[in-house]
């Protein structure tokens, strides 16, 4: 695993106003037991296993899977083609949440609920087991939709409140890697986030939300929707936590 440091001075943030593609895409409602978050780089030798095992549970009936690209390797040799600064402020959020000395990379996170090692399958298999549970479960049922470049997400009446977030990703992507660890390889991705936007907030009763997605995206995007509980970090600021509900939207959307 490659590890970094905690910055003290990045900014963390759980959601980020930009703009998604308006492709039409089919509606889909799965119920979901489990959503795993992996943070990974095509620059990190350590990252390959895991972005395979990460393909591996894609197929898992119920979970949801998402690939977030860090940027702090790309002094490495290779920058990431798929890598962004919101990609790297979400793990770095992660860190406040679970009051962490630094991130690495591969780093699972699953349910929003506990981070390990993203490249052991049976690891995360039993996290999905464990977190899929009675008390740790995703206990909201919500749905979503598109029409044309809208966004309709149905969230039903439960506990708690949480913040609304749509990810977009591109279910599969193939890159030759030419410089630094990797350099030689060509690698295969599942679920690479490209963008995210927030899309608002559920305090516990039922409610509808419609977000207008403009057009920035490109052909082959798909969607999940994150219903995500915000707590203190350890620095006293917002940090992601449960996440309480997941849907995904698109044909190849690795359900």
């Amino acid at each position: 695993m490659h590890y970094r440091p905690m910055l003290a001075t990045l900014a963390v943030a759980a959601l980020w106003p930009l703009g998604l593609s308006s492709m039409a895409l089919a509606d889909q409602a799965t119920p979901t037991k489990a959503v795993i978050e992996l943070f990974t780089s095509q620059g990190c030798s350590s990252c390959p296993p895991a972005d395979e095992t990460l393909a591996a549970l894609s197929a898992e009936p119920g979970v949801i899977t998402l690939a977030y690209h860090v940027d702090y390797w790309n002094y490495l040799g290779w920058a990431d083609t798929l890598s962004s600064k919101e990609n790297t402020a979400r793990q770095y959020a992660y860190a406040e949440a679970f009051a962490a000395r630094n991130v690495y990379t591969p780093q699972a996170v699953v349910n929003g609920r506990e981070g390990m090692p993203g490249q052991d399958r049976d690891t995360l298999q039993g996290a999905v087991q464990r977190l899929s549970g009675d008390s740790d479960r995703l206990p909201v049922a919500i749905t979503a939709r598109l029409a044309g470049g809208d966004m309709t997400i149905d969230i039903p009446k439960g506990k708690g409140e949480a913040d609304v977030m749509i990810v977009a990703f591109r279910p599969q992507v193939t890159v030759d890697v030419q410089r630094g660890e990797n350099r030689g390889r060509t690698l295969s991705y599942v679920n690479s986030v490209t963008h995210m936007v927030g899309a608002g907030h559920w305090s516990g009763k039922p409610v509808t939300l419609t977000a207008h997605l403009a057009a920035a995206g490109g052909d082959g995007t798909a969607y999940a929707v994150l219903l995500q509980e915000t707590k203190a970090g350890s620095r006293s600021r917002q940090a992601p936590g449960a996440i309480l509900g997941a849907t995904v939207i698109g044909p190849d959307a690795g359900l």
